[in-house]
């Protein structure tokens, strides 16, 4: 893999500027693999900083590579402040659920379609009221009437629900395990104590992973 391309990623992914030597050490057996001795190493990878630094210097590109703090970070260019500032503003405020939601919107995601009985039966407790919350965010959507006596309605998810999670389409559903680490770092910031005293109200007898896996059981039952 290209060099430029490990510490371009590495810069873009990092929270906080990350050191020189902090990159050295992430490349460094890739670095030597590609023919380097050890002690070339740094001096490579602040070459590459270097001719990356000075290609996002040019014009067509809306971000730079800045050493902020003794370390690299990728920013926007002053010069593109006010468009930034245009889109923040056009953003839709976070999107903020429940633990008891969050439960449920994993429950469609691997059942879907499922209808409000089907969900409640998974999760031990009525799911009406965070049916709502979820398509009011607009995470879920109907999906017709099921066949049965009474004729339930369907939820599934949602194009808003795969942006959420970085998803081509329900077919790149992680595993179970991966899926709860996606909602804690999608939405931890975010949960609430409860939507609403409905919700307030629910105590489950299930754990958040094994809701998950029962509704994966479920699925492909």
């Amino acid at each position: 893999m290209s060099l430029k391309a490990q510490l371009e990623a590495i810069i873009y992914a990092a929270e906080t500027p990350i050191t020189l030597e902090h990159m050295v050490q992430l490349v460094k057996a890739s670095v030597i693999a590609d023919g380097a001795a050890d002690g070339e190493v740094k001096s490579r990878v602040r070459a590459a900083l270097e001719e990356m630094i000075a290609v996002y210097g040019g014009a067509d590109h809306g971000i730079e590579i800045r050493q902020v703090a003794g370390g690299y970070r990728m920013s926007t260019k002053p010069e593109q402040h006010e468009m930034v500032r245009s889109f923040a503003k056009s953003l839709k405020p976070p999107v903020r659920l429940s633990l008891p939601a969050l439960e449920t919107l994993a429950v469609i995601a691997y059942k879907q379609p499922a209808t409000v009985p089907e969900i409640s039966e998974i999760r031990g407790v009525d799911s009406g009221g965070v049916i709502a919350t979820l398509l009011d965010r607009k995470l879920i959507t109907t999906a017709g009437r099921k066949q049965v006596i009474g004729r339930p309605i369907l939820y599934k998810t949602t194009r808003e629900f795969l942006m959420r999670f970085g998803l081509k389409d329900v077919n790149e559903l992680p595993s179970m395990e991966e899926f709860e680490k996606l909602v804690a770092e999608s939405f931890q910031s975010e949960l609430i104590p409860a939507e609403d005293a409905a919700e307030a109200r629910e105590t489950d007898s299930e754990q958040p992973e094994e809701i998950v896996e029962s509704a994966a059981q479920k699925n492909s039952a």
